[in-house]
């Protein structure tokens, strides 16, 4: 049995979980969230817990045991907490502007600025003009955007400019060597 899938989702008090059929709603103080549960995979919903149960030891049930509680357990952090990502720009001139909750324009560097737009769920806070927070319930979406942004300039080995997450590590190239 998954150490992972076995263990219980404890459900803190203001979250709603709805199973019907293989979809589950899982609605908290932040909003709702949705799944649906792949085929010998259920839930059973007991007092103030959650427990993900496989009907039986087939190879693919086995492999999305754990994933399945996991993603759940997820959607209820979500719906409580909510997820945020947080990047910081390194360069000179590389800087980011808000306009409005959902889109940003990004100076990095090209000869023009490149404009993003968040999707539903997705907003962002720039505290200063090199940081940049991405926030949300769904942290599948939160993590994707955050690495669409990285991706637009990814840090450089040499410099160490570009887009990177708040605390990531750059592994520096020596430059060319002199005789």
């Amino acid at each position: 049995m998954s150490r992972i899938g076995k263990t219980p989702i404890s459900i803190p008090s203001g979250v709603e979980v709805t199973i019907e059929g293989e979809n589950v709603e899982v609605k908290g103080p932040k909003g709702s969230l949705n799944h649906a549960l792949p085929e010998g995979i259920s839930l059973i919903h007991e007092d103030e817990e959650l427990v993900v149960n496989r009907g039986n030891d087939e190879r693919r049930s086995k492999a999305l045991h754990g994933l399945m509680r996991s993603l759940i357990n997820n959607m209820v952090i979500g719906v409580t907490e909510g997820y945020s990502k947080q990047l910081e720009l390194v360069g000179v001139g590389y800087r980011v502007q808000a306009k409005g909750k959902t889109n940003l324009e990004f100076q990095l560097g090209f000869s023009h600025p490149v404009n993003v737009s968040a999707p539903d769920g997705i907003e962002f806070d720039v505290p200063s003009p090199t940081e940049l927070n991405i926030s949300g319930i769904d942290k599948q979406a939160v993590g994707q955007m955050a690495a669409d942004i990285r991706a637009l300039k990814k840090p450089e080995p040499y410099k160490g400019k570009g887009i990177r997450y708040v605390g990531e590590h750059i592994i520096r190239k020596a430059g060319k060597a002199v005789k």
